[in-house]
């Protein structure tokens, strides 16, 4: 897996502080190589999934601690908490934004985010290129697809991405890089290997060479082997790192 920088100098006294920092040192070292066992499984370099951590319930504190043990790529759910964060925190953090995104919220975050994976509809792309255009920036961003079908799930359908995608290659200052996705939840973490594994087909049926989609954000701390074994290529996980 693509691993963040190397640990800074001051992170040689993060164990010392307290048992949650090695809780912490411990957690990430566990999931990197899970990370790494499920990517050899399935045939795939060790270094090709990305680990997003998400830090929706963390406290800054352990945010802080996780960045000084090297891990870079952060993601937040709410764009106002994503924003106040990445003023505290050192530049080169990069900052994912996993949650719904509002288009009045567009302009605020697109300074700060190096990834939003939760592009929703064709409103949203509009008001993203309009907002980028403004700023002088290119933002790459993943189109959420509600693969499961479930009410709760925001996202397009399939059937609807597929008739928006001409449209959607239209925009000139947004860069649509893949598609991102969340599985019902579940027990049985192989029961969310079918929507991962229609996700990847949508993937490929949709890219082209001269629009390829490289990227698959599926898989969180309770199936990401699954989703890694559908190539995934960056997980979303929480509970796993910060317990």
């Amino acid at each position: 897996m693509r691993l963040g920088r190397a640990p800074s100098a001051a992170s040689e006294l993060v164990p010392k502080m307290s048992p949650r920092h090695d809780a912490l040192r411990r957690n990430l070292a566990a999931i990197h190589a899970r990370i790494a066992d499920a990517c050899r499984q399935a045939g795939r370099p060790t270094d090709a999934v990305q680990l997003v951590a998400v830090t929706k319930y963390a406290e800054m504190e352990a945010v802080r601690a996780l960045y000084d043990l090297g891990h870079s790529d952060f993601g937040e759910s709410r764009p106002q908490q994503l924003v106040e964060r990445a003023k505290q925190l050192p530049g080169d953090v990069r900052w994912h934004l996993i949650g719904h995104l509002q288009r009045n919220k567009v302009a605020m975050v697109l300074p700060y985010v190096t990834l939003i994976h939760s592009v929703d509809s064709l409103r949203l792309i509009e008001q993203l290129d309009r907002d980028a255009a403004k700023l002088h920036l290119s933002p790459r961003v993943l189109l959420e697809v509600n693969v499961s079908g479930e009410d709760t799930k925001d996202g397009f359908d399939s059937d609807t991405l597929r008739a928006a995608w001409p449209q959607i290659q239209l925009p000139s200052h947004v860069r649509v890089t893949g598609l991102m996705t969340m599985a019902p939840q579940t027990d049985d973490p192989a029961a969310a290997r079918p929507v991962f594994a229609r996700l990847r087909a949508l993937r490929d049926e949709l890219a082209t060479e001269a629009f390829p989609l490289l990227d698959l954000s599926m898989g969180m701390s309770g199936d990401y082997p699954a989703a890694i074994a559908e190539r995934a290529t960056l997980v979303r996980i929480g509970s796993a790192v910060f317990v």
